[in-house]
C-alpha cells in the first residue's frame, strides 16, 4: 500500500501554467550589471575605500553568539576621545561614529581604540584643494603612492583559542566528580542547620 506522501508528483499544472513557473534567465546580466555598478562607484568615491567607513569590533548579542565578533555600527564618543580623533573629524576620515553605543568592557575599548591607532597611521588625507594643502593633509610623496583599497580593509578575525595538553596523573584517576558534587550539593542543604547547631554550641559554652 502506497502512502499519501510517497507519490511522485506530475508535471500537469494544469490551467495558466505559466503564472506558476519562475525562470532566471536574467541572471547573467544581472552579474554583469552589479560588476559595472560597483566599479562605478569605486570610480566616483575614489581614492576612498569601495568597502565604506571604519567600523568597530562589537561582541554579537545573545548567549549563543555572544563570543563571536563582528562590525558595529561606529565608534563611541569615548573611543574616539582616547585615540585623540575629534567627532566631527571622524565621519570626514571615514571613521563612522554611533553616539549611542556604550563601552561595556575594558577589552573592547582598548581593541577598538587600538583599532582607530592603526587606521590612523594609515590614513592618507587628500587634500580638498590641490595647490592649497592645509595641516593634517599627507606629503605629496604619500599621496602619489597611495591605491584604492578594493574589499574589505582591516578585517576583523577572530583568535583560535589555545590548548593546553597535560598529563593525566593518578590523582586525576582516583578523583569522583560526582562523589565531590554530592558532597558539596549536601554542604549547600546543611548550611542552616550547621549554622545554628554552631551558634547554639558557643552559646552553651558562655553559660
Amino acid at each position: 500500500m502506497v502512502k499519501h506522501n510517497n507519490v511522485v508528483p506530475n508535471g500537469h499544472f494544469k490551467k495558466h501554467w505559466q503564472n506558476y513557473v519562475k525562470t532566471w534567465f536574467n541572471q547573467p546580466a544581472r552579474k554583469t550589471r552589479r560588476r559595472v555598478a560597483r566599479q562605478k562607484k569605486a570610480v566616483k568615491i575614489f581614492p576612498r575605500p569601495t568597502a565604506g567607513p571604519l567600523r568597530p569590533v562589537v561582541q554579537c548579542q545573545t548567549l549563543k553568539y555572544n563570543m563571536k565578533p563582528r562590525a558595529g555600527r561606529g565608534f563611541t564618543l569615548e573611543e574616539l576621545k582616547a585615540a585623540g580623533i575629534p567627532k566631527k573629524l571622524a565621519p570626514t576620515i571615514g571613521i563612522a561614529v554611533d553616539h549611542r553605543r556604550k563601552n561595556r568592557s575594558l577589552e573592547g575599548l582598548q581593541a577598538n581604540v587600538q583599532r582607530l591607532k592603526t587606521y590612523k597611521a594609515k590614513l592618507v588625507i587628500f587634500p580638498r584643494c590641490a595647490k592649497k594643502i592645509k595641516s593634517g593633509d599627507s606629503t605629496p610623496e604619500e599621496l602619489a603612492t597611495a591605491t584604492q583599497i578594493q574589499g574589505e580593509y582591516m578585517a576583523i578575525t577572530r583568535e583560535k583559542p589555545s590548548v593546553e595538553l597535560i598529563k593525566v596523573t593518578d590523582e586525576m584517576k582516583a578523583f569522583s566528580a560526582y562523589g565531590k558534587l554530592r558532597v558539596e550539593h549536601m554542604n549547600k542543604r546543611q548550611v542552616g542547620a550547621r549554622l545554628k547547631k554552631a551558634a547554639e554550641a558557643e552559646k552553651d559554652e558562655k553559660k
